[in-house]
């Protein structure tokens, strides 16, 4: 699984506008394959920063709904609001890998390390 955590600078002004592309976006990523997990936006004080979390089960599957992107009316029409509302100041894309309460080993640890081993020549200490 693959996590997107797009990180955004918003108009705080313009929160509806960004509601409604939201809300949008949560719609094409569900029908297109992803887990939207959703939009989290200012709720006390004066802040520009939104974040929005969406997974694909794997890479290819989120490279298949980008490919979407500027080609599909509905994509287009999603990104619309945003262009036409001047919501969304700027973003970034960050990929991350969860880990989930479901990921704990059986014994409640953590599961053993099953990244690959470090093959990398070691010094020795042997002397001639």
């Amino acid at each position: 699984m693959i996590t997107c955590v797009v990180r955004y600078t918003i108009d705080p002004k313009k929160i509806a506008a960004f509601e409604r592309f939201g809300r949008r976006w949560m719609e094409l990523v569900q029908a297109h394959g992803g887990t939207h997990h959703g939009y989290f936006l200012p709720a006390e004080g004066a802040s520009d920063e939104a974040l929005a979390l969406f997974s694909f089960p794997s890479l290819a599957a989120y490279e298949e709904y980008r490919g979407l992107f500027g080609r599909d009316p509905e994509f287009i029409a999603a990104d619309r609001i945003r262009d036409e509302s001047g919501c969304v100041l700027r973003y970034e894309r960050t990929f991350m890998r969860p880990l989930l309460p479901g990921d704990l080993a059986p014994d409640g640890g953590a599961p053993e390390d099953t990244s690959p081993a470090d093959t990398s020549p070691r010094p020795t200490t042997d002397t001639p």
